[in-house]
């Protein structure tokens, strides 16, 4: 299969260089006027490609459709997803370097000396020497998560228009925003997606794919205090952010982000706002599984509990929202989703392997509501940093498997129907 790496890297580094980055207090969908910026070029880029039914939705989603050239009436419709914004830590607007057919030695960005990748601290860089690696310049993020993944959608759609002659079912492609502050597909009306099954396109390694996910909740601690006067304020106030702090410091710390692992769950505060007299803490629960997760709800409401005893002046209300579910649940009642695209891996000429995130993707929000959507690879790494690159060879590897997977999804029989 050939795949025209040289229209990838084009692409790649058209997107990136817009700046993407979600705003979490913007209020909108989507929430940066970037990720229009984006969505509306990779309209007109479909538009160029004779893809149809091509529709940017007021919400920022952008749909299409390749339509079905099977002659078989079984086949499933598909849906490939990728996300256009980039993560807040960081500003977007990458200046994208290639460094062909990298060398192995240690690349150091231009714009800040002090970040390097180097093969001893980056396996998966040792894994790509002889490759065209791209990075940004030290001042922002690369924007490889998600471009990559959009690049290599884009790449796949290019491919199959091109190639009539391939048989696949119905593929609807989708690009959405707002992924990285987790509102990325929460009005996203899957009617109008239309699709039996789906695939993001937002992981790491070559070859890997992602089917268990954290189970997720937010948590939000209201904690009021009492004001007064700091001249004449003792045995008067109550401060509500000296009860945030200690709220926070009565959190286990062995169940936080850093002292966790492998299949270990955490409590992690995300925020802490307010004054003396009103506080706000917000907290991301995260673990494997619902019996974890209700023990990581009882440790906060344990802490909070703590700091209402100590000040019975204060008041302190804890408060806990469902995020999204392991994704693991659902596929497990019906393996082709992950089935077939292992096998789409191996046809792409790679050693597939099957991985669980510590976090989640827009897939977890789509199978908890009923479309059953893996996460698959796209060739992004050190995401949400400075050092944050990609392998073109990587991105033409994932065009691969898409195609490769709109051909396995072709050729197996319908489902026995559901008992």
């Amino acid at each position: 299969m050939n795949i025209d790496t040289e229209d990838l890297l084009a692409r790649f580094c058209r997107y990136v260089r817009f700046d993407t980055r979600s705003d979490p207090h913007a209020g909108i969908t989507p929430s940066s006027q970037g990720q229009w910026d984006l969505l509306r070029l990779l309209e007109a880029e479909l538009r160029a490609l004779d893809v149809p039914e091509i529709e940017l939705t007021r919400g920022g989603y952008l749909l299409a459709t390749i339509p079905a050239t099977t002659r078989r009436a079984d086949v499933p419709t598909l849906a490939w997803l990728a996300h256009v914004d980039t993560a807040t830590e960081l500003p977007g607007g990458a200046t994208p370097i290639v460094h062909r057919a990298y060398d192995g030695r240690p690349i150091v960005l231009p714009d800040d000396p002090t970040q390097v990748l180097t093969v001893e601290t980056i396996p998966h860089l040792r894994e790509s020497i002889g490759e065209d690696i791209i990075t940004a310049s030290g001042k922002t993020l690369l924007g490889a998560d998600d471009k990559a993944g959009v690049t290599a959608i884009m790449g796949a759609a290019r491919y199959l228009v091109q190639h009539p002659g391939i048989p696949h079912g119905r593929i609807r492609i989708c690009f959405n925003p707002d992924e990285e502050i987790g509102h990325g597909l929460r009005t996203l009306d899957l009617a109008q997606l239309d699709a039996n099954f789906a695939y993001t396109l937002d992981s790491e390694a070559r070859g890997q794919l992602d089917d268990e996910t954290f189970s997720a909740d937010a948590a939000v601690v209201e904690i009021r205090g009492v004001a007064a006067h700091p001249g004449w304020a003792k045995d008067v106030m109550v401060n509500a952010l000296r009860l945030a702090a200690r709220f926070t410091a009565a959190l286990p710390l062995s169940r936080s982000p850093e002292r966790t692992a492998d299949r270990e769950g955490f409590i992690h505060p995300t925020e802490i706002r307010g004054n003396s007299e009103r506080a706000t803490v917000r907290l991301i629960l995260r673990d494997f599984e619902l019996a974890g997760l209700a023990e990581l709800r009882r440790l906060v409401e344990q802490a909070g509990a703590a700091v209402q005893a100590a000040e019975p002046g204060a008041s302190v209300e804890v408060a806990f929202h469902e995020q999204y579910r392991n994704m693991r649940y659902s596929l497990d009642r019906d393996p082709r989703p992950v089935d077939y695209a292992l096998e789409a891996i191996r046809r792409a000429g790679l050693t597939p392997f099957r991985h669980r995130i510590r976090g989640g993707t827009d897939g977890s929000q789509l199978t908890a509501r009923g479309l059953l959507t893996p996460n698959l690879f796209c060739g992004m790494h050190q995401v949400h940093s400075q050092r944050e690159w990609v392998s073109l060879q990587d991105m033409s590897r994932a065009t691969q498997m898409l195609i490769q997977l709109a051909r396995v999804w072709e050729e197996r029989p319908p489902a026995p129907p559901v008992a």
